[in-house]
């Protein structure tokens, strides 16, 4: 459990902090001399977007860009798992140790479960599921996660001392919904939030930064370990970022929203439950998330239909330029994501959640009815 502080590190001979760059720089380079495969290969597929549609864009892009982000993301992990029998014993010791016995059984479900993401994704860009069959795939892929030891056991009490339930934990009941709960609002989250070039890449990747700082340097002991998933995971949002950001060469499509969405939702229980933090980041797309869901249930229509009702693309048509949009988002999430790294407890944590539901629930009033009054 972390203590909430913020703490400097020695940068002693023990800390493989060059490991920690290498994985950030061999993920971004990966992803990025990938990407371009990955589009010519949804091209020749056939799962491209053709002009106009919701995003209004120009020209026919792919939307194949997930598979690179699997690939670049996997790859990484891979190699940081097969590192230590490559390197000489001086070499070796700068690795971090894996100190977790579960750590592996995590790590795989993590890696299938993004498997199974890449062929669900696919299957829908090619197909164009209905409600229905993608939340069954999404129950699915918790499912995974949890019989891989990925579950939300333990609450912090933000109101006092300790956790809910105790020490013992949730009990195996409440286990089981509130983790399929978790995997379903970031999934969908993200798959919301990708309407904009750039726009849910970059959210990602300060998410990643922001666990693995947290990870590092917040928790005791340091998650030294644990902290490469999200920093190969940052590389590979760095590295896809340059062919999605406006103008967009590719598009990550259902491959890449169901990828990170499972790979986030993973991370944030496999870095030791951080829901707070995770939330903090993501705060204002789950509260459009689930302003669209209240509103479209309101008018009669259903929630898992696309539309350009999204906060984001309600702020295009009000004249504010992609790019502009796209960056307020990420600095928006930065600011809370930096805040939550320097609160110290979990009554704070609430208290910030708090304004920023408050911050969120205001921009999203003003662009849903009093946009309208104004024109």
């Amino acid at each position: 459990m972390s203590s909430g502080h913020f703490v400097i590190p020695s940068l002693g001979n023990t800390t493989p902090f060059m490991i920690y760059l290498a994985t950030v720089i061999f993920a971004l380079a990966l992803t990025y001399a990938i990407t371009p495969v990955a589009g010519r290969l949804g091209l020749w597929l056939g799962l491209a977007d053709q002009p106009g549609g919701r995003r209004k864009h120009q020209g026919v892009i792919p939307r194949t860009g997930g598979i690179a982000l699997f690939l670049g993301f996997v790859v990484t992990v891979l190699v940081t798992l097969w590192l230590p029998t490559l390197l000489p014993t001086p070499l070796d010791r700068w690795l971090p140790p894996r100190n977790d016995i579960y750590e592996m059984q995590r790590l795989s479900a993590l890696l299938l479960g993004s498997a199974i993401c890449v062929i669900a994704g696919l299957i829908d860009d090619r197909f164009e599921l209905g409600p229905l069959p993608q939340y069954g795939v999404q129950i699915g892929l918790a499912v995974i996660a949890i019989s891989g030891l990925i579950f939300i056991k333990h609450v912090n009490n933000p109101f006092a001392p300790g956790l809910f339930f105790g020490e013992a934990g949730l009990p195996w009941w409440l286990v089981w919904p509130v983790t399929i709960f978790w995997f379903l609002l970031m999934i969908n989250t993200v798959n919301f939030l990708d309407g904009l070039s750039g726009l849910v890449t970059g959210v990602a990747a300060i998410l990643c930064v922001v666990l693995a700082v947290h990870m590092l340097f917040v928790a005791e002991p340091a998650q030294g370990s644990v902290a490469l998933l999200p920093l190969a995971l940052l590389g590979t949002a760095l590295g896809f970022l340059p062919h999605n950001f406006a103008p967009a060469r590719i598009f990550m499509g259902s491959t890449g929203s169901y990828f990170l969405g499972y790979a986030l939702a993973a991370l944030g229980i496999i870095g030791g439950a951080r829901l707070a933090t995770v939330m903090l980041v993501l705060g204002l797309p789950a509260l459009d998330l689930v302003w669209l869901v209240v509103t479209r249930w309101r008018r009669g229509v259903p929630p898992g239909q696309g539309g350009r009702d999204h906060l984001h693309f309600r702020l295009v048509d009000l004249g504010i330029s992609e790019r502009r949009i796209v960056i307020g988002y990420w600095l928006f999430c930065a600011a809370f994501g930096l805040v939550t790294l320097l609160l110290d407890g979990a009554a704070q944590k609430v208290i910030a959640l708090s304004t920023l539901g408050l911050l969120a629930l205001g921009v999203l009033y003003w662009a849903t009815y009093g946009a309208e009054t104004d024109t």
